[in-house]
Order: C-alpha cells, then structure tokens, then sequence
C-alpha cells in the first residue's frame, strides 16, 4: 500500500470519529431543542392562565372597592399595587418567549415586496416609457427617505420613553410601519405616513397607464403597477387598523369607572 493511500485512510477514520461525535452533539441539540419548545410552551401558557385570574380578580377588586370600609380599601389598594407589579413581571418573562406576528406581518412581508420591487426597476431598461416615470419615481423616493428618518426618529424616541416607564422591553426595535406602542404624541407624524401611502397608490395608477401606452413594450411597467398597488393596500389598510384599535382601546379606557 502506498504512502498516500494511507495517509487517506488514517484521514477517513479520523472523520469517521469526528463524524460520531457529531452525530451525538446532533442528537443532544435536538433533544435541547425540544425541551426547550415544551418549557416555551409551558411558560406561556402559564403565563395567559395567571394573567386571566389577574384580570377577573382586578374587577371583583373594582367592584368591592365601591363597598368596604377605609380599612378594606387599603386591603384592596394593596392588592391592586400587588397585581400591577405581577404584571409587570409576566411582561418582563413574555420578552424572553416567542410571539405571534400579528399587525408586524405585514410589515416583515413589506420588505420583501420592497426588494422584489426594486430588484423589477433595476431591470427597467431606459427608454421613452421609463423617462415619463423617472422623475415621480425620483420625487417619490426623497420624500419616503425623510419619512423614514422621521419615522426612525420618533420611534426611537418613543421606545426610549416607554423603556424608561417599563411598558417596553429592552429587545424591542424600532420597525418600518406604524405600532400601537407609537400612538403617543403621532399627529405630526400620521399625516405623511398617508401621504405616502397614498403616493404609493400615485405611482400604480401612473405605472397602469403607461403600461397601456403604444410606445410600452416593457413588462416590467405592469409588475411594478401591481407591486405598487401591493404596498399601497398593505400599508394604507394596516396603518388604519392600528389607528381604529387604537381608538377603540382609548374609548373603552374612557368609559371604565
């Protein structure tokens, strides 16, 4: 047997051994993993449990409050600051567990679209047809970079303020869209949110035209009219329901004795 052949075989045992040790590491991952899924899964619903008793005890506590003496009402004063501070710390505990995605969805999704959209106008060779949008393309993309630097700064203006309160926890970021947490001080800010939605809306109606034009040859003008008819419906249809639930909830904090 040569050198060289041997030195293979001494290569290919010693990967043999590294492969088992592997493939036990492998093993305890995935037993790790899963005990991890089953303690997630314990904590949170342990969590909604203790939070549902909390909630109805907090309400016979408001009605009980109507008729006790001064001594009782330091009971239930009490107990109430007890309920508060355990809320707290079942907010600081859901900070460390996985969450649903809810009104966020759609906003982790809008980054794609954004991509694939962008991607599409790479492609858009220039001609007759990408010279009539150029300059509302232009226009329209200026305008959306300083929303969305207002829109960085006053999120993380908001996420500094409510850290400090504890309403917010430290693995919160700022993200692109419109939050509840960010209702707070946002009548300056709401208004160009919808205007660029609406410009969004703008540039498909425009992109639809062009794209029946007789010089279009182009397929790349009804795509983006599509993908921007998309952003537009996404993000015009989610900031609203942020703003009506919004609303709502302060309605309902409103009329609570």
């Amino acid at each position: 047997m040569s050198g060289q052949l041997e030195r293979c075989e001494r290569e290919w045992h010693e990967l043999e051994g590294e492969f088992q040790e592997l493939q036990e590491t492998h093993r305890i991952y995935k037993q790790k993993l899963e005990e991890l899924a089953a303690l997630q899964t314990l904590c949170s619903s342990s969590i909604s449990k203790q939070k549902k008793h909390l909630k109805d005890l907090k309400l016979t506590l408001q009605r009980c409050k109507r008729h006790t003496s001064q001594e009782e009402a330091e009971l239930v004063q009490q107990m109430a600051a007890n309920i508060k501070e355990r809320q707290d710390v079942f907010f600081d505990m859901e900070a460390y567990l996985p969450k649903k995605n809810g009104i966020k969805g759609w906003w982790v999704s809008h980054h794609y679209v954004s991509t694939f959209l962008s991607g599409v106008m790479l492609t858009w060779p220039n001609g007759p047809i990408y010279q009539k949008f150029r300059n509302q393309f232009l226009a329209f993309s200026i305008f959306q970079s300083c929303v969305q630097f207002l829109q960085y700064y006053y999120q993380r203006g908001c996420l500094y303020r409510l850290r400090a309160l504890g309403e917010r926890n430290h693995l919160d970021l700022t993200v692109e869209g419109f939050q509840s947490w960010m209702w707070r001080g946002l009548t300056f800010l709401l208004p160009f949110l919808f205007c660029g939605h609406f410009w969004q809306l703008y540039n498909a109606v425009t992109l639809f035209e062009l794209s029946s034009h007789e010089e279009c040859r182009e397929w790349q003008v009804f795509v983006l009219a599509l993908t921007f008819l998309i952003l537009f419906l996404g993000n015009f249809l989610t900031t609203l329901k942020v703003v009506h639930a919004k609303l709502q909830k302060n309605r309902g904090k409103a009329k609570q004795p």
